[in-house]
């Protein structure tokens, strides 16, 4: 026994010796670490974390419900001149001072409902809002101006976010203000360059501007979020790379290839799967049934943001593109049902998120913890304001060179003054994971202030600003006794793009697009070969069913409207007139 434990004890040190030598030797490739499974809750705590779900969806349809009658009465009462989110931002104040009210005196306690969470905005709240903008855009005029559209969009932002988190680090260096690191301070610059593009399309709609400057702006303003979410991205990259150690220029290289890959990596895929849809809808022929179609669209919709996110990519970068190509191509291969049932619901479905960010964004002042500095937010402002003034006139006199539409200095004042900060910086902030949890406080309480500051006081200012230096058409105007409306919900929902119903057959498209405009470059590639490769070219017949099908559900509606208790035919052709 004693000899086979020697020989065991020998074996052991032989085999011990042997791995420490092939350890050694050779680099040991470790496996790939299993993902941690969420345990699923059961029993008590389900049906406790089911009640506080019910509380927070309950709050939220209810905080939506009061916003949706505030928009209403503006409309009614024709209360132009207010910008929609800056009501929407002010009732959210006003309620959460109430619900302040209510938890002091121990009546109700909504703490948890009234809190904002991050990963709802970017999982159920922003994909709507990006993906509408982007299916909604003209896209004659955007691919006419790309190239100055991405100067404003890349260079802009980046140029803005350089010049924010810069003087923020250096500031600090100085003890001047708060100190951050300077992966911090690039992303805090990089998340407070998302500009809100709502209040600057009312005024630029309000002025009668020339359409193509319209464009340039609206696309900057579009390209601009998704760009500001890559850049944010990259810098929480680098922080949790942990790469203090590393010069500069290295980490401004890895910076560059992180943001290179996720912008037209991301771009790609979406634009692919745009492809991909319209191909599918080409060949599938669901046009009958409109259930079927529309289904199969909210699919390709969401698609590319889950498989983006899912890859490490940016999602709201791929289902922006993504809303681009369906719209340009694959909104018609659907029956104008369909196409009319599209545009409506991404207008409604985008319209309630954006007022519950809005709504959350005035609540989040009692119910966010803040940490408050004056000098910090001080110089944070000015830093915004100044980098928005260095993104906005250089580039502007540097496309004039290159324009024949020339932006005047009146339309960069005017867009300098429109970069109002949204819902996006005000989510970013709450997703950046910042520690000690002061410094998260004072970003977030820093972001919480800048957008308020811009959303009320900049964009209560809009109707001053424009009877200000818009004289000569504010004189005109009034003798044409044309309102100015800055409501977006009551233009949206009084039209229907006509570029989004247009149907031609074969011929009619060849005599409309490729013979009566002198088209060039990408225009006359894609009118040429692209769009009738992921297009469907409707014959007569096509197009007589579809007259039918929307003639039917026309004559269907108002029959059910004529039997109802609503009054005769001739009072309402009364009260129409």
């Amino acid at each position: 026994m004693a000899e086979t434990e020697v020989r065991n004890d020998s074996h052991g040190d032989y085999i011990n010796s042997t791995l420490i030598t092939t350890l050694a030797t050779t680099k040991m490739v470790l496996p790939t670490p299993i993902k941690p499974i969420i345990p699923v809750q059961t029993g008590v705590q389900a049906q406790q974390e089911e009640q506080s779900s019910g509380m927070s969806i309950f709050f939220s349809l209810l905080v939506l419900a009061i916003c949706i009658i505030l928009v209403h009465l503006l409309i009614r009462y024709r209360l132009h001149f207010l910008p929609e989110s800056v009501a929407v931002v002010s009732l959210g104040i006003l309620m959460g001072a109430v619900i302040k009210i209510i938890e002091s005196q121990k009546l109700a306690n909504w703490k948890e409902e009234e809190m904002f969470r991050p990963n709802m905005f970017f999982l159920l709240l922003l994909p709507p809002i990006i993906f509408e903008s982007g299916y909604s855009l003209h896209k004659g005029n955007f691919f006419q101006n790309i190239g100055s559209i991405t100067l404003f969009a890349v260079f802009g932002t980046a140029i803005s976010a350089f010049i924010v988190g810069g003087g923020i680090f250096f500031l600090g260096q100085a003890d001047v203000i708060y100190k951050l690191t300077m992966t911090d301070s690039f992303a805090f610059g990089s998340l407070i360059s998302a500009v809100d593009p709502v209040a600057t399309i009312a005024i630029f709609n309000a002025l009668n501007v020339d359409p193509v400057l319209n464009m340039l702006v609206f696309g900057e303003s579009i390209l601009n979020d998704a760009v500001s979410i890559v850049l944010t991205n990259t810098a929480e990259g680098l922080n949790r790379g942990h790469v203090s150690d590393v010069n500069g220029w290295k980490t401004f290289l890895q910076a560059l290839a992180n943001f290179l890959k996720m912008f037209f990596g991301s771009a790609a895929l979406g634009t692919l799967t745009g492809l991909i849809s319209a191909l599918v809808l080409k060949h599938l022929d669901l046009r009958k049934t409109p259930s079927l179609e529309f289904g199969m669209m909210i699919i390709f919709a969401y698609l590319p943001y889950g498989l983006s996110e899912g890859i490490s990519l940016s999602g709201i970068m791929a289902i922006l593109f993504s809303g681009i190509v369906m719209s340009h191509y694959t909104h018609h291969n659907l029956s104008p049902v369909t196409q009319i049932l599209m545009q409506q619901t991404l207008r409604t479905v985008a319209f309630l998120c954006e007022t519950c960010v809005f709504a959350f964004l005035g609540l989040s002042i009692f119910s966010f913890p803040h940490k408050f500095e004056i000098s910090f937010v001080i110089w944070c402002i000015v830093l915004v304001l100044l980098g928005r003034a260095v993104n906005i006139f250089p580039l502007s006199y540097l496309l004039n060179f290159f324009r024949d539409h020339k932006i005047t200095p009146k339309m960069m004042f005017i867009m300098w003054f429109s970069g109002l900060r949204g819902a996006i910086p005000y989510a970013l902030s709450l997703h950046l994971e910042l520690e000690p949890m002061e410094k998260r406080q004072l970003i977030g309480t820093t972001t919480i202030i800048i957008v308020l500051f811009t959303i009320l006081l900049m964009g209560g200012g809009t109707m001053p600003l424009i009877r200000l230096i818009d004289i000569e058409d504010s004189k005109a105007r009034k003798k044409s006794k044309k309102d100015i409306n800055l409501s977006k919900t009551e233009k949206m929902g009084n039209t229907i793009e006509s570029e989004h119903l247009s149907e031609l057959t074969e011929e009619e498209y060849e005599a409309h697009y490729i013979k009566q405009h002198n088209l060039k470059g990408f225009l006359w590639l894609d009118a040429k070969y692209l769009n009738p490769f992921f297009t469907r070219r409707l014959t007569q017949e096509d197009l007589h069913h579809g007259r039918i099908q929307m003639k039917s559900l026309t004559n269907k509606w108002y029959e059910e409207v004529r039997q109802g208790p609503s009054g005769s035919e001739d009072e309402d052709e009364q009260e129409l007139l």
